[in-house]
């Protein structure tokens, strides 16, 4: 794999990660790069690697914009400043458009557009992947609490103080990140990333059973 495209990416990108908080910063990218090249490695047909991992690296660098409201769609904003990022930088049209429509397709949201291209569905599906099993559970919690903090609303309370002591695991709070890594699961594109997500939910799945018998009233350990 040539670096030229990626470490020229990589270094544009590091300055937008500085105000990240931790769910969505240099090092969440970096995660998403390695896993990304480690799941073309197990596809079938040519990837661009250079290229997936400059996407990569690029991907969230409209986060902390997106986290202060100054940007609606951090997928599409970081297309759009992309095109002059790497104009500058000499990279040709055709590469250029090629890593805009991985950072257009690379979200979950229902109104972001399907990844087409090989290069875009395993940016999305690296990036997907990177909230299911341990590391995923941490930023999802945190991703919570980033809500948590923008809203004022406590939306991440992992116990009822109330006097039932009512069991919370059915409730939105601690439910919601089951739902969110269930929802990126089922949501995986390559067969590598489905086998892995599928290792990975194991995880999940121990994690909440082990939390449903540790909380509450009735806590069997």
């Amino acid at each position: 794999m040539s670096p030229e495209l990626s470490s020229r990416a990589r270094a544009l990108a590091l300055p937008y990660y500085e105000d990240a908080l931790p769910a969505h910063d240099e090092f969440h990218a970096n995660r998403v790069r390695d896993l990304a090249l480690r799941l073309a490695a197990d596809v079938t047909g040519p990837v661009d690697e250079d290229l997936l991992a400059a996407a990569a690296w690029l991907h969230d660098i409209g986060r902390p914009l997106e986290r202060t409201g100054e940007v609606d769609d951090h997928g599409r904003w970081a297309a759009r400043e992309v095109s002059e990022l790497l104009a500058t930088e000499g990279v040709s049209e055709d590469r250029l458009a090629a890593v805009q429509h991985c950072l257009r397709t690379h979200s979950i949201r229902s109104n972001s557009p399907d990844p087409e291209s090989i290069e875009a569905k395993l940016l999305f599906d690296a990036d997907k992947l990177d909230a299911i099993g341990a590391v995923g559970i941490v930023r999802l919690a945190e991703i919570v609490g980033e809500r948590s903090g923008r809203s004022g609303v406590r939306c991440a309370v992992i116990d009822d103080t109330a006097a039932t002591r009512e069991v919370t695991t059915a409730k939105r709070d601690v439910s919601l990140l089951r739902e969110w890594a269930s929802e990126r699961l089922t949501a995986l594109h390559t067969e590598p990333a489905q086998r892995l997500g599928a290792s990975r939910w194991e995880y999940v799945a121990d994690f909440f059973e082990r939390f449903d018998e540790e909380i509450g009233p009735d806590a069997t350990r």
